[in-house]
């Protein structure tokens, strides 16, 4: 079942985190992923499938509707029109508990990149920015591993 929640991910470099991210899209009926500037898609620039991205997806992008951009501006000018709410998974003063954000609607959830997260520049650019609380001494989770916890705590799964 297809739920009213999109996905952008911004700039991730892994192989690994983007197909984890289908396959995690795929389980909560994430009905988009827009894969953005240097983010790996499932097909290489030849065309071709790409075996590892494959292997770990297991098969997701074939059942998780994608799309390719570039830019982050042109995609965002596309969803804004379409009356999307674009909220960013990323720590910041102005953000929100996950735990407390209700989707409202035609909802598309950003992810940065592993290193550096969402740019200031993008974050600006969002309607809304939701935070996973880190309790220990580490700062940050997995992008694959937050993106999990944010797209099933989203949706009530």
């Amino acid at each position: 079942m297809k739920r009213n929640l999109k996905l952008i991910l911004l700039d991730i470099r892994s192989v690994q985190n983007t197909a984890s991210l289908f396959r995690i899209a795929d389980c909560a009926g994430v009905s988009k992923i827009y894969l953005v500037g240097t983010t790996p898609t499932p097909i290489d620039r030849f065309k071709r499938v790409r075996a590892d991205f494959a292997k770990i997806s297991l098969g997701a992008e074939k059942t998780v509707p994608y799309e390719y951009f570039a830019d982050f501006e042109i995609l965002l000018e596309k969803l804004k029109k379409e009356k999307c709410i674009i909220v960013a998974l990323e720590q910041n003063e102005k953000s929100v508990d996950y735990k407390s954000y209700k989707i409202k609607g035609n909802t598309a959830l950003l992810l940065g990149t592993e290193v550096s997260g969402v740019p200031k520049e993008v974050l600006e650019m969002c309607d809304e920015i939701i935070e996973i609380p880190m309790l220990g001494k580490k700062e940050s989770l997995n992008v694959s591993v937050a993106g999990a916890v944010a797209i099933f705590r989203l949706l009530d799964l």
